[in-house]
């Protein structure tokens, strides 16, 4: 039976960059060699996250002054990491609270700097988001683009004249984006761009070497740039497996083409959820609904676990909601096809005809 992964991370990949992993961690390269196991220092791999960095460089268009760099740690070690390396200890900077993930960022930065929660949507469960305006003065505003837990995404920035520091976890390369905005932007890559192990800084040089602090210098974002990512053995096969992914972003006509793609795949969705009188989507504002991360729930609750065992009868996986907020998520990243969201509306329509 065909699977529709509907999973929020680790999160669906596309198939033919699945096959092209596949095959290099047989023989990488015509080499004789599993790319589990060449080093990292030999020209193979050379070329490998050189390319992953200008693929990125690509996409996104960035300025030279833009570094692109590959860490470990998960997003989560950035939370520490950013202030860390960016926010001296009489310095201040700003906090948007839209969710877990914000609220945890929030936690670990307020080790290092002044701190102030500029906005929140705290107060209704984080089911919308909060409007703000960026102070004329301070490091950075942080902010987490897209919410994978409660599906809220901000589509608009407002500009300011301090930089933004960007969680951009569950919506990277998922829509072109508007550079000169961003100071740091980071994501774990375990959503749109390869499995989980490794994560994707883009930083500019103006945010660095400007702390007093002493950082550890496998902390410090300068020890990444200068030795290109690699100070030490870095994720190799993550790192590939991201290449791959995006060499398919770029032959599926970059950024632009895939949002228009995954715009088709949210209002697909989000149309059956308005119409149909046995489920609801979470986030009643239109404007800030996410494009990745769809939750919903059922206007009769006795028919949740019935629906959940005809979608995993249909090979309907991940839908479940997170253990936080119950009810259901369907992400929708890049690699998800718009059939296997149609799979979906068509079990919901055809339930609703014979449940509801």
């Amino acid at each position: 039976m065909k699977k529709h992964n509907f999973y929020a991370g680790p999160a669906i990949l596309p198939k033919s960059v699945i096959k092209q992993a596949a095959k290099g961690a047989l023989n990488f390269n015509d080499s004789g060699l599993s790319v589990l196991e060449i080093s990292h220092r030999t020209p193979d791999f050379d070329e490998v996250i050189n390319s992953a960095q200008d693929l990125i460089k690509e996409l996104y268009q960035l300025p030279d002054n833009y570094h692109v760099l590959f860490t470990t740690g998960g997003a989560s070690s950035q939370f520490f990491m950013i202030p860390m390396n960016l926010l001296n200890q009489d310095e201040t900077a700003y906090y948007i609270n839209t969710g877990t993930w914000s609220t945890k960022a929030i936690a670990e930065a307020q080790r290092y700097g002044n701190l102030i929660e500029l906005a929140s949507s705290a107060d209704q469960k984080f089911n919308y988001l909060p409007k703000f305006k960026v102070p004329s003065k301070g490091k950075y505003v942080h902010i987490t683009s897209n919410n994978t837990i409660y599906g809220t995404q901000f589509h608009h920035f407002p500009k300011g004249d301090i930089p933004y520091v960007c969680d951009m976890s569950s919506d990277f390369l998922s829509r072109p984006i508007d550079v000169e905005q961003y100071g740091l932007i980071y994501a774990g890559a375990q959503k749109n761009l390869g499995p989980a192990g490794v994560t994707v800084v883009i930083v500019r040089d103006d945010m660095l070497g400007k702390v007093q602090r002493d950082i550890p210098t496998l902390l410090n974002y300068e020890t990444f740039v200068k030795k290109n990512s690699m100070f030490n053995t870095p994720p190799v096969f993550p790192i590939y497996l991201s290449m791959l992914t995006l060499k398919w972003i770029k032959e599926k006509g970059g950024v632009e083409k895939i949002e228009r793609m995954n715009k088709s795949k949210a209002k697909l969705l989000y149309k059956e959820l308005d119409t149909n009188p046995l489920f609801k989507a979470n986030i009643v504002n239109k404007r800030h609904r996410s494009l990745m991360n769809v939750t919903f729930d059922m206007t009769n609750a006795s028919l949740k676990d019935a629906f959940l065992a005809e979608a995993e009868a249909n090979g309907i996986v991940g839908i479940k909601g997170h253990r936080s907020v119950g009810g259901f998520r369907a992400s929708i990243y890049n690699a998800m096809p718009r059939s296997s969201v149609k799979v979906l509306t068509e079990l919901m329509s055809d339930f609703t005809k014979r449940k509801g």
